[in-house]
């Protein structure tokens, strides 16, 4: 390689960002930051429909390669951030997988990717031990854990602390190749991955890309080809369409698709910005264009011998309200029961009191270690099918909810806090995505005039001014107003993030 352009925006340990791990991520930017640009510039919007020229991919007989032995059970999977406390409950969680996340739970400030990256170096090779400051709690990893996953933040984020010819790298790769440098060789000995989440994706051309990134990085770490399994979350629109396709290029690197519902949502509403939907609390798996994505996801999984992993249960334990717990943990059950006599081979929760909830269902369900004999070739899904919009309210109660949950998430995220517990359920980027993509759909089609929506927020919001309340008001206003809708309100909210001292 020629001499290195890669510079780094701030302060990072020794130990992490050495040479060999800097010229790594200098190549993986070089190589594949500008297709990565040229595909983001192809994304599409409606109308959406199965491709014509992929029809061959769809109707032929190929199957992706089998994944080794430790992540044949996955039945189920818990997530969070990539923090220290939060990875060490996880893993001794009793889940199956772990997925430590730097995308929808993860505020990226420079320090809690650095943190989170030195956190999983820990976790890999079973070190990382942590002491809360405020009680002096000592945590450790038990001598059995969950099998970890990582996932990169989305094709569509650049990470600013990291320029490679003058501009900032793609925070997909960052935080990916930092991840695999320092420990694919470490997993692979142990014969325990690496293995990847990754997020966000529209099209299987942007897939090729991930698996053309992998190979890379199997070759330039002397890993034999194969070696990484990655499993895409299917929670865009677009997506849905080319799921076969999707798989197909993926097929030697792949750990099946994820049903990533609420991230579904918003993608639904963001392309399809005339389509009013219900109140959020009425958009459930079992009902119209989300009963049809997740029965073709798993159709389309098992067909190719790939794991089709459920949802996310965003629920959580309620301690001071015992009727209001068994309440949430009777839809958690009811979820998992769908997912399970579905054919999922596995699901989602987002707390560790949550996972003997789902393990018990899963186990009563799934004798063996997945589903994928379970073809479902009863499942005809339709493009129609997939677009349609299911019947529900708009009430003025979802409409103050989403304004709540909106300001309240982003300004969290900003003081660097990602995956925050609010009304009972842990929210993320996606989930705040559907509260602000709702709110402008009803602005927009003038159903709340804009009037109407400051009244709201006076009313909602009078209680809250620490923090950086008045900052989220701000940008959840502008959202809501602006002339279109925002791609992602975590692209306005990091121009924020960066002018915090980091």
């Amino acid at each position: 390689m020629s001499a290195s352009t890669l510079t780094l925006k701030a302060e990072g340990p020794s130990g992490l960002f050495t040479p060999e791990a800097l010229e790594f991520l200098e190549g993986l930017e070089k190589q594949f930051g500008p297709r990565r640009k040229e595909l983001l510039a192809k994304r599409h919007k409606a109308p959406f429909d199965f491709l014509s020229a992929t029809k061959a991919v769809r109707d032929g007989e190929w199957k992706v390669s089998p994944v080794p032995d430790v992540i044949a059970d996955r039945r189920v999977e818990i997530t969070g951030p990539a923090e220290p406390k939060m990875i060490i409950n996880a893993l001794n969680s009793g889940a199956n997988v772990f997925m430590a996340d730097f995308e929808d739970s993860l505020a990226p400030t420079w320090s809690n990717l650095v943190e989170g990256q030195l956190a999983l170096q820990g976790a890999v090779r079973r070190t990382l031990t942590y002491q809360a400051p405020e009680t002096g709690k000592q945590y450790k990893l038990n001598d059995r854990i969950a099998t970890l996953f990582v996932r990169p933040r989305g094709w569509h984020l650049e990470e600013a602390h990291v320029h490679v010819d003058g501009a900032p790298m793609s925070a997909s790769l960052f935080d990916f190749g930092l991840f695999f440098f320092h420990n694919a060789k470490e997993q692979a000995a142990r014969g325990a991955g690496p293995f990847f989440y990754l997020p966000k994706m529209e099209s299987h051309l942007e897939a090729r890309l991930w698996n053309d990134v992998i190979t890379h990085a199997e070759e330039k770490l002397g890993i034999a080809r194969g070696t990484t399994k990655a499993t895409v979350l299917i929670e865009t629109l677009p997506a849905a369409f080319e799921m076969h396709e999707i798989l197909y290029e993926l097929r030697e690197h792949s750990a099946g698709l994820n049903c990533g519902r609420w991230d579904y949502m918003f993608s639904f509403l963001k392309k399809q910005p005339d389509a009013l939907l219900p109140d959020r609390a009425q958009l459930t798996m079992d009902r119209g264009f989300l009963r049809a994505y997740a029965q073709l996801l798993i159709q389309t999984c098992h067909r190719r011998g790939a794991h089709a992993m459920g949802g996310m249960a965003a629920q959580i334990p309620i301690k001071d309200d015992a009727a209001a717990n068994d309440a949430a943990m009777a839809k958690v059950k009811a979820d998992k029961l769908r997912e399970v006599t579905d054919g999922h081979d596995g699901t989602w929760v987002a707390h560790p009191a949550l996972v003997s909830v789902a393990k018990t269902i899963f186990d009563e369900h799934m004798k063996g270690k997945n589903q994928l004999s379970r073809l479902r070739e009863d499942v005809k899904v339709t493009a129609a099918d997939l677009l349609g919009v299911p019947e529900g309210n708009r009430t003025e109660e979802g409409l103050r909810h989403n304004v709540r949950v909106g300001v309240r998430y982003i300004e969290a995220w900003l003081r660097g806090q990602g995956c925050v517990p609010l009304y009972n359920l842990m929210e993320d980027a996606a989930t705040a995505e559907i509260s602000r993509a709702q709110v402008w759909q009803q602005v927009h089609a003038g159903l709340v005039a804009p009037e109407r929506l400051d009244e709201i927020m006076r009313e909602e919001l009078a209680s809250y001014s620490d923090g950086r309340f008045s900052e989220a008001r701000t940008l959840f206003r502008a959202l809501s107003l602006a002339d279109s809708l925002d791609d992602f309100l975590t692209i306005p909210a990091y121009r924020q993030l960066l002018n915090t001292p980091q």
